[in-house]
């Protein structure tokens, strides 16, 4: 009986993953979902080699859950099969709550309710399915577990998630300097009183992770062409959900509908919500902007328009807040070239103050272990690293609105 499934990934090679409950997580529906979300969302806008799924990175997770786990078992940190099975089922789950076009609907369709908090709706659901084969998983996942640094590599400065992605889209993009070395890293980890370590050998890596991490946030994901793109997707899906509050009859798959009419936050969130959010992939939304671009509401259609053409707004950064006057021109101006009213004209643009946080000496403390068993931040540790050149926060403000 052949005894594990392998899938060839172009990022590292052959993923092995084994008969009975971690295969069982693998061919879930909720699981199979993910084929249909893209990891970078809109990100393809700016490098259409992008495409890669959720699906992709989750499987790709768990091969470094996996590669982590005989890392540290071989350096005599004892892990229980059951606890090892249980920490590659969370970090196959760890994505699983994700909408349509990666944080989008996180603050347009629903509101006060993360990806994370329906990640850990829809484990409970599978859990369900398999007989409460899920409930240790669940428990590492929710941090409730006493070998806290299991948790620690589904979710911390270090974990598997970041170490995946950051290789996955450094490949899909073609950015090469997104390029980490996640093997030597997962090498370098140990534990040292319930707690992730890196050896003093891996130091390198990690100053190469950290600024590695810094540049595909600014360079990626909060590309100012990407950024831009994203607001036309929230303003469409606004405009469509305000028009059908005012009864206007507007076209959508039942799923999506669903989350058009009703207001739907963590307070509401119960089955009837979890049902048709399971059923929400990206293709819900593109299939509705083909039919919106020809709807008689201006906004919506030109928004959608905007959308299937690539028809991106136009994205101002400034250093500073951008003045009311400035706003209020703008708003003259759209309201006057597409003759709508001007308290609609905000539907044809976005101001959002962006900022990245690239390192905080408190939250992403990562500790390096050296040879005579001594503990430093890596902040103390590092000296290529300059750490208040890396926590120095950005802030920048961007302006996008409609080209004419």
């Amino acid at each position: 009986m052949n005894d594990a499934k392998i899938i060839n990934d172009p990022v590292f090679g052959f993923i092995k993953i084994p008969q009975g409950l971690l295969y069982d997580i693998v061919r879930h529906p909720l699981f199979q979902r993910l084929n249909r979300i893209n990891q970078l969302g809109l990100a393809s806008v700016v490098y259409p080699g992008a495409r890669h799924t959720r699906f992709q990175h989750s499987l790709g997770a768990f091969h470094l859950m996996s590669e982590a786990i005989l890392s540290l078992q071989q350096k005599g940190q004892f892990i229980f099969d059951s606890e090892a099975e249980a920490v590659q089922a969370a970090i196959l789950m760890h994505d699983i709550g994700h909408g349509p076009f990666s944080h989008v609907l996180e603050n347009t369709l629903i509101h006060g309710i993360s990806h994370e908090e329906i990640s850990l709706l829809m484990m409970e659901r599978i859990n369900r399915d398999l007989s409460g084969q899920l409930n240790l998983a669940i428990a590492i996942f929710k941090d409730e577990y006493p070998k806290r640094f299991l948790h620690q590599l589904i979710s911390s400065q270090l974990d598997m998630d970041r170490l995946d992605y950051l290789r996955r889209d450094s490949f899909y993009t073609g950015v090469t300097e997104g390029n980490i070395g996640s093997a030597r890293i997962i090498k370098m980890l140990n534990v040292i009183d319930d707690r992730l370590v890196v050896e003093q050998k891996g130091i390198y890596s990690l100053e190469n992770y950290l600024t590695t991490r810094r540049l595909m946030y600014w360079q990626v994901y909060l590309h100012k062409t990407a950024v831009a793109y994203e607001k036309v997707l929230v303003n469409m899906l606004t405009r469509a959900k305000d028009l059908v509050k005012s009864g206007h009859n507007v076209f959508a798959p039942p799923a999506l509908a669903f989350f058009l009419q009703n207001d739907i936050d963590a307070k509401n969130f119960d089955d009837e919500a979890l049902n048709n959010y399971k059923e929400l992939d990206d293709s819900d939304i593109w299939s509705s902007m083909k039919v919106w671009k020809n709807d008689s509401d201006r906004i919506l259609s030109t928004l959608a328009t905007d959308m299937l053409d690539r028809r991106i707004f136009k994205v101002e950064v400034h250093e500073e807040p951008v003045s009311s006057e400035r706003i209020d021109e703008l708003q003259d101006m759209i309201a006057h070239k597409m003759q709508i009213r001007v308290s609609d004209a905000h539907y044809m643009m976005s101001l959002n103050k962006i900022q990245k946080d690239m390192y905080s000496v408190d939250d992403d403390s990562i500790d390096i272990l050296y040879k005579d068993g001594t503990i430093k931040n890596i902040s103390e540790a590092s000296e290529l690293l300059n750490v208040a050149l890396l926590s120095k926060k950005i802030r920048k403000y961007y302006l996008c609105y409609q080209r004419f």
